[in-house]
């Protein structure tokens, strides 16, 4: 079982890797830009009022619609979408259901999806 301080240490294992200065999201610089590969989810709650923070939710980028796809369809119990994130390549995870080699898996792709390609290829993940 994981939670949101093994998103933040595990993600900042990475090369490069940073945090945001709220602690709610985990970027790599690419192309003059931070580019976040994992992020607590925003949950909206009331349609009316602004989202609110699940730290028992992380959002990972994913490689395309097919992964998003295929983690949704082998454990509805671990990974889920809502509408905001469709069409979007990101899953949500929900962090008690994840063991904590599961979650590196998970924001490793997620950190080499966003990473510039030459660090991913240097960095051997």
């Amino acid at each position: 079982m994981a939670d949101h301080h093994d998103v933040r240490r595990i993600a900042l294992t990475l090369p490069e890797a940073v945090a945001a200065d709220d602690g709610m999201s985990v970027s790599v610089p690419n192309g003059g830009r931070h580019k976040k590969f994992a992020w607590v989810w925003l949950e909206r709650t009331d349609p009316k009022q602004a989202r609110v923070p699940r730290t028992d939710v992380v959002a990972v980028r994913v490689a395309g619609q097919e992964e998003k796809e295929a983690l949704l369809a082998a454990d509805p119990a671990k990974f889920f979408t809502e509408p905001h994130y469709n069409g979007f390549p990101a899953v949500l995870v929900r962090l008690k259901a994840v063991a904590e080699d599961e979650l590196r898996e998970l924001l490793v792709g997620a950190w080499r999806c966003q990473a510039p390609r030459a660090l991913v290829r240097d960095s051997g993940l």
